[in-house]
């Protein structure tokens, strides 16, 4: 048995299992026309001060690819853009009502996801496994797989 192979094979299992019930879950509560790309979008945005540039950074894609994405959160009326105080060029990128509404579907849902696995593991291994995943996670923005 190779347990390097095993760990990549169910880190990679889990991570997409989470994304795909994230996902249903946000889609079941209303907002069906999310996609999970957005909501990696919508973490950066979250944090607030981002530009289309600063997105394109996050997400690892074009700022053509960024621009894109923001046009249809905004058509679709998750995103507005904003003036931005020192660059009259650029625009700042905010959340709407129906943004940050989607944003608590997501954090519900993400809970509700790892809800069966605390309850395998138990709090005590939970709570340690989250803490070796802590120290094993690379550090900067967490990345759709294009």
């Amino acid at each position: 048995m190779d347990d390097a192979l095993d760990f990549s094979a169910l880190v990679l299992a889990l991570s997409g299992q989470l994304v795909q019930e994230i996902n249903t879950t946000v889609s079941q509560q209303g907002f069906a026309d999310l996609r999970p790309a957005h909501g990696f979008a919508f973490a950066r945005i979250s944090a607030g001060g981002a530009t289309t540039a600063d997105l394109a950074e996050h997400l690892g894609v074009t700022k053509q690819a960024a621009a894109q994405l923001v046009e249809e959160l905004v058509r679709k009326g998750y995103v507005e853009r904003l003036p931005h105080p020192h660059d009259a060029r650029a625009r700042l990128l905010a959340l709407t009502a129906t943004g940050w509404a989607a944003t608590r579907a997501a954090d519900q849902a993400a809970r509700a996801a790892v809800a069966a696995w605390r309850e395998v593991l138990g709090e005590t291994r939970f709570g340690e496994l989250v803490a070796d995943l802590r120290r094993l996670a690379p550090r900067g923005p967490i990345r759709p797989a294009w």
